[in-house]
């Protein structure tokens, strides 16, 4: 509506208001079909679904661009292709801008970068987390270089508002470009498949650089950046459901760092014996089972959110409650690579310790680790340096931590997944546990090696001396004997004691040194 017609009433005016209002909300009709074609929803419908009923605000619902050249100054919608505002996700403050494709593509523009500057602003300042819904094509080529400046400002609010408010990046669209980092530098990326793509530069650039073609999904599609680059912490096959999980992390996440996340009531008794633990985990460390089960009898009605589910398998990384507390979970798992930590298992679970500690989690860290992943590779890729950043995340972590050993804790990787010897406030141990430098075979093979090479029966001595070594340094109780493992617990009684010792850590008080930031591997 470019004219304003002359009107003489507050009655006529409020009529326009209102006509306008409609207009502006209702979109344009073709590109809403366009949208519907691809099968997406339009961007309101994608608020309605994300926020409670009727609780959407929006603001700067009737800026415009005021660009010129290559014919802008003749198409000016309002909203300039994007929707912010805030609402209520289970009665709870939420902000969220999001893309409208309809309108130039969702690009980037300069009016459009400033709305996105300001709800970031607002989030921060009213300590509410923010929520992106990301379905644009980048920056908008006809404004220049003021669309890329756009980007940078919201690069810079990402960074500042890092560990103060969680931030979500939904994925509903195409990505491209730079801006592919402003979701990457979120605490969370959800995608849908078939729909959403995230990569720097697109197929067509990649084949005329390299040769290589492939389609946009096989080049970033929502199962790659699951499965293969982990920059996608959650895929799902809809809209719907993917917007139905971001409202069910919200519920687990305080609205930022000076909040406990919320609590919750539950039925679960806090007590429960977890008779079925004697069962699932077998004694002999060299048989497989799922992690899982054991982190489904232990938290509240077996229910968790797993994080990165698809990438670097061989350790998870879940929230859930425990007595109605938010609590985060780091657990080997012996189904997949036999639950060592290799480069990538590293980076995840220290990237998650970092989020729990920002936003107040407390953590308890579930052991069954043999060491880390041996190998050329895994040397030459810096597994030193990256299973230094577990490390550093562990050490510098403030909230409530709990190690539980289960079976097996050898070498580093016992060390690194929380011991006490860096600064667990507790550690417990099943009387399977068995905590050691190495493996018993390998450490008998360096300790007697002159004696089994001499000995007439060098098989013998060997697993004479294993026996040796496992009675010595292997038994279940050498840990607790020297005070590295605070008790020796029965199994059943996991889920109780874990919620106990929660229950007399919440208060816990700690402080790092005073600095601007620590230097963390790289």
């Amino acid at each position: 509506m470019d004219v304003i017609r002359e009107t003489t009433s507050a009655h006529d005016r409020t009529a326009e208001l209102v006509a306008l209002r409609v207009s502006v909300e209702a979109g344009d009709a073709a590109g809403t079909e366009r949208q519907r074609a691809k099968g997406k929803l339009t961007a309101r419908e994608r608020i309605q679904l994300l926020l409670d009923k009727g609780s959407f605000t929006e603001v700067e619902q009737l800026r415009r661009h005021r660009a010129t050249g290559f014919g802008l100054e003749a198409k000016r919608p309002h909203s300039d292709g994007v929707i912010t505002g805030w609402g209520l996700v289970e009665g709870r403050t939420v902000f969220v801008y999001a893309h409208d494709f309809r309108i130039f593509g969702g690009a980037l523009g300069e009016a459009h970068a400033t709305k996105i500057h300001k709800i970031m602003d607002m989030a921060v300042a009213a300590g509410a987390p923010l929520v992106s819904l990301n379905d644009g094509a980048g920056a908008r080529i006809q404004e220049g270089v003021s669309a890329l400046a756009g980007y940078g400002g919201i690069f810079q609010r990402n960074t500042r508002a890092s560990g103060v408010i969680p931030q979500i990046s939904v994925m509903l669209g195409p990505c491209a470009g730079g801006a592919a980092y402003s979701p990457a530098l979120t605490d969370f990326v959800f995608m849908v498949r078939e729909t959403s793509q995230m990569f720097i530069t697109g197929p067509d650039v990649v084949k005329a650089v390299t040769g290589e073609e492939i389609t946009q999904n096989g080049l970033g599609g929502a199962d790659v950046h699951a499965e293969t680059s982990g920059v996608c912490h959650f895929a799902y096959d809809d809209e719907e459901t993917c917007l139905e999980e971001v409202r069910y992390l919200l519920s687990l996440l305080p609205g930022n760092n000076r909040e406990a996340p919320p609590a919750e009531a539950t039925d679960d008794p806090a007590d429960r014996r977890c008779e079925a633990l004697l069962d699932l985990v077998p004694a002999d460390g060299n048989r497989p089972y799922d992690m899982r089960g054991v982190i489904e009898e232990i938290v509240d009605d077996g229910q968790f959110i797993e994080v990165h589910e698809r990438w670097a398998t061989n350790v998870i990384c879940a929230l859930s409650r425990l007595d109605g507390q938010v609590v985060g979970i780091v657990a080997n798992q012996p189904m997949s690579m036999a639950g060592v930590l290799d480069i990538h298992a590293s980076e995840k679970a220290a990237r998650f310790v970092q989020l729990c500690d920002a936003f107040n989690i407390p953590l308890i860290t579930l052991l069954d680790v043999p060491g880390f992943l041996p190998g050329v590779d895994q040397e030459h890729g810096g597994i030193i340096r990256h299973g230094a950043k577990l490390l550093y995340a562990y050490c510098n972590a403030t909230v409530p931590r709990i190690q539980l050993i289960l079976r097996k804790a050898y070498g580093g990787a016992y060390i690194v997944m929380d011991s006490r010897s860096v600064g667990a406030d507790l550690s417990f141990a099943w009387p399977t546990n068995e905590i050691a430098v190495m493996g018993a075979e390998g450490a008998a093979n360096v300790i007697f090696r002159k004696r089994i090479a001499e000995a007439d029966d060098p098989d013998a001595m060997r697993a004479s001396m294993v026996k040796e070594y496992k009675a010595e340094l292997m038994h279940p109780y050498y840990a607790a004997e020297r005070g590295l493992v605070d008790d020796v617990i029965d199994p059943a009684e996991t889920r109780g004691i874990l919620g106990r010792a929660l229950h007399m850590l919440r208060t816990k008080h700690a402080e790092l040194p005073a600095r601007k930031h620590g230097n963390p591997p790289q």
